[in-house]
C-alpha cells in the first residue's frame, strides 16, 4: 500500500503508532451510528484492530484503509481506504471523518484519490460502496465522485439495509 496525496491532503497506510487516533474515531458517535461499533474501548483494542483489519489488509490484498492528515498541519482529519468484504463481490471504498472536519471536501477529495488508485495502480474495473440509507452526508459524496445506487443489500442476515453504490472504472 502506497501513500497517496491530493492537493490538500496526505493518505498514508495506519501503523500501530495511530492508535490513539483509532480509538477517537471509532468511538465518535457518528461512527458508531453510520459504520458501527467496533467495540474499541483501550488503545489495546486499537492496536488489534489495526491489526487485524488495516495492516492484514494491505498484507493479503494490497490495500486498505488508510490514515488522512492535512498536508499544511499534518493534523490527523479521518481515514479512506478500500476494501474487500466476503459479502461483497467487488471491492469497496470506505470513509469516516472526525465531525469537525465535515463539510470542508475533505472527504471527496480522499475519495477521489483512492478511485484513482484503485482504477490506475491495482486496475480495479468496478468499485462499489455500502451505506446506511440514512446517512445522506456519504451518500452525497459517493454521488459526488461519480457513483450511482444499484440496489439495497444485507452483509448478512440480521444486518440492516444498506444502499450499495457502484461505479464502472
Amino acid at each position: 500500500m502506497q501513500t497517496l496525496a491530493t492537493e490538500r491532503l496526505s493518505l498514508r497506510p495506519f501503523t500501530l503508532d495511530d492508535a490513539p487516533f483509532i480509538l477517537e474515531q471509532l468511538n465518535e458517535p457518528s461512527f458508531i451510528q453510520n459504520i458501527g461499533d467496533r467495540n474499541v474501548r483501550t488503545l489495546e483494542d486499537a492496536r488489534a484492530y489495526l491489526t487485524n483489519g488495516p495492516l492484514t489488509g494491505y498484507a493479503k490484498n494490497g490495500f486498505g484503509l488508510c490514515l488522512v492528515t492535512l498536508k499544511e498541519t499534518g493534523e490527523t482529519i479521518g481515514m479512506c481506504g478500500l476494501l474487500k468484504r466476503e459479502a461483497l463481490e467487488d471491492v469497496d471504498i470506505g470513509y469516516a471523518f472526525l465531525p469537525r472536519f465535515w463539510s470542508k471536501g475533505y472527504g471527496v477529495e480522499a475519495a477521489q484519490a483512492v478511485k484513482r488508485f484503485a482504477k490506475e495502480t491495482l486496475g480495479l474495473k468496478r468499485l462499489v460502496a455500502i451505506v446506511d440509507p440514512v446517512n445522506t452526508g456519504s451518500i452525497r459524496v459517493l454521488e459526488k465522485i461519480g457513483m450511482r445506487c444499484e440496489k439495497i443489500v444485507k452483509l448478512s442476515t440480521d444486518d440492516i439495509d444498506l444502499k450499495l453504490f457502484a461505479i464502472d472504472l
